[in-house]
């Protein structure tokens, strides 16, 4: 079977993860996929597979769920510490037929009670750390059976003690019924779990499909995502459909990055824009990590311009880019563009594209305020296409509040240039009074002041701006040159600098701006 045979395949069938591997193995088996870890369910595996290996592993987990109980259209809530086996156990579970619910290892007790209980009653596939995690939930209570992928814990059966078990036929689920459930980032509470069908997953593959049709030759693509996100599934259908050689990374620590990229020299790299400004500093690296990159891609947030051109400028490769791909969980890939080395600098870092070509996303702005969208009176962003999450699993009324027959409300705010360049300003939950963007306001700074590690700017108890800062390393701030490159910003008040490992973070490494503003306001009223 061919790539493109694969692709066409999914666009008439639907993304089913649970058969992508066996898919992908017909494609080319041999095609290679690299771990900078142990796989905790398959430690023996080693950290070179194959995708024949792959899909073997897949199969044999299936199995394994299916000898435990597990069976079609039940839910299986999979929430365990970060490792590359957790998308080969949603592909187990899904190939049985049963419905996947992806869990952040990042998010607390509390939460993950609350959304189990949201299911009502499904099998929790999880491990002996996490279960730890869990003592004090009830989860005899509010799940059905209990799994651990690695681990054991009393009340909970182990998978490993089902190895050998017979292999079974998958099912395949209809095409426009919930297949993936993922979560939202939680910026504002409770996430949201978001209804992926197979239909939905597929049409998200058409944009990135093209782009990577630019790639003639099969070299390495480098993935930094959570396991667990909802662009995970897009990311690895891409690159094995395409017969690419992928690295699969989980650390994170720079020097860790570097010895990866160094020794495996990929062509791309797709990470969470918050990863790559963490990496930046490997760009003066002698050994130059970055130097075998022809394509950065950063998805679903926007990324601040200094960073794109640092890493850019550390790449030896002709024609090097940078596309950024703007959406969120509910939408998938909305709108993108391209920057090059030569003025990715001069970016401006509230434009997050254009919409993409026949098949993609539609976009539109409409009004807040009763007047025409525009950069002084910017409107609701909007997306519509057959790539739209289904629903928010047990919140349906939460979700028709956004929906507005085809269109989905995102709840960002921002404008189309006469040129359709869409420029997103803030989230409308974040907007603070005097203050046209907090986003444009943290890209002007960042770009000036190069010992600030993260910056951003949250509502105080008075609605005055307070920008939080903090610095590389935690060094003191240089208040003078801190002041040079504000004159711009009157309105913002004093920066409060903390230290970066006490940023509140959601599971894709967004700063959770509600909860670092409520924070500064009650530590004000206190010193007031």
């Amino acid at each position: 079977m061919k790539g493109s045979t694969a692709y066409k395949s999914i666009q008439r069938r639907g993304l089913h993860i649970g058969l992508l591997p066996e898919m992908a193995a017909a494609v080319n088996g041999s095609t290679p996929i690299t771990l900078d870890h142990d796989l905790d369910v398959f430690p023996e595996a080693g950290r070179h597979l194959t995708v024949a290996r792959y899909a073997a592993y897949v199969d044999d987990l299936a199995a394994r769920l299916w000898a435990a109980g597990v069976r079609p259209d039940e839910h299986v809530v999979l929430y365990k510490t970060a490792n590359a086996d957790h998308w080969m156990l949603a592909a187990a579970v899904s190939r049985i037929g049963a419905v996947v619910v992806n869990l952040s290892p990042a998010l607390d007790a509390a939460t993950v009670a609350a959304l189990i209980e949201r299911v009502d009653r499904p099998t929790l596939l999880t491990d002996g750390a996490k279960l730890d995690v869990l003592a004090d939930v009830p989860l005899a209570k509010i799940t059905r059976r209990v799994l651990t992928s690695a681990g054991e814990r009393p009340g909970a059966r182990p998978l490993a003690e089902l190895a050998g078990s017979p292999r079974v036929r998958p099912v395949v689920r209809p095409i426009d019924e919930a297949a993936v459930i993922t979560h939202t980032s939680g910026t504002t509470g409770i996430p949201k779990l978001v209804v992926h069908t197979p239909r939905t997953q597929g049409i998200r593959l058409v944009p990135q499909w093209r782009l990577l049709s630019l790639m003639r030759k099969k070299e390495t693509v480098a993935i930094h995502i959570p396991f667990v996100h909802s662009r995970m599934v897009a990311a690895m259908s891409l690159a094995l459909l395409k017969e690419f050689p992928v690295l699969l990374l989980r650390e994170a620590a720079p020097a860790d990055v570097a010895e990866q990229l160094i020794a495996h020299r990929p062509v791309l790299i797709e990470a969470l824009p918050n990863s790559l400004m963490e990496w930046e500093g490997l760009a003066e690296d002698p050994r130059a990590p970055f130097g075998s990159v022809k394509i950065f891609s950063s998805t679903f947030d926007a990324i601040h311009p200094g960073t794109m051109s640092k890493l850019l400028k550390s790449s030896d490769r002709r024609g090097a880019l940078f596309f950024q791909i703007y959406g969120q969980s509910e939408v998938g890939p909305a709108v993108g563009r391209a920057y090059f080395r030569h003025f990715a600098h001069r970016a401006n870092g509230r434009c997050v594209g254009w919409a993409m070509p026949k098949g993609a996303a539609r976009i539109r702005v409409v009004s807040r305020d009763g007047q025409t969208p525009s950069e002084a009176h910017p409107g609701f962003i909007e997306v519509a296409w057959d790539g739209l999450a289904k629903t928010y699993y047990g919140e349906q009324g939460r979700y028709d509040t956004n929906r507005d027959g085809a269109w989905w409300r995102t709840g960002d705010v921002g404008y189309r240039t006469r040129l359709g360049c869409l420029h997103m300003l803030d989230r409308e939950v974040d907007m603070i009074p005097g203050v046209r963007s907090s986003l444009e306001v943290e890209d002007v700074v960042l770009s000036k002041l190069d010992e600030l590690s993260e910056l951003v700017v949250v509502q105080g108890p008075g609605n005055e701006p307070i920008p939080v800062i903090c610095t590389v390393d935690d060094k003191p701030l240089d208040q003078a040159r801190w002041r040079a490159a504000v004159a711009g910003f009157p309105q913002l008040g004093d920066p409060v600098q903390i230290p970066q490992a006490e940023l509140p973070r959601t599971a894709t490494l967004k700063v959770q701006r509600n909860a670092l503003a409520h924070r500064f306001q009650e530590r004000l009223k206190d010193t007031a």
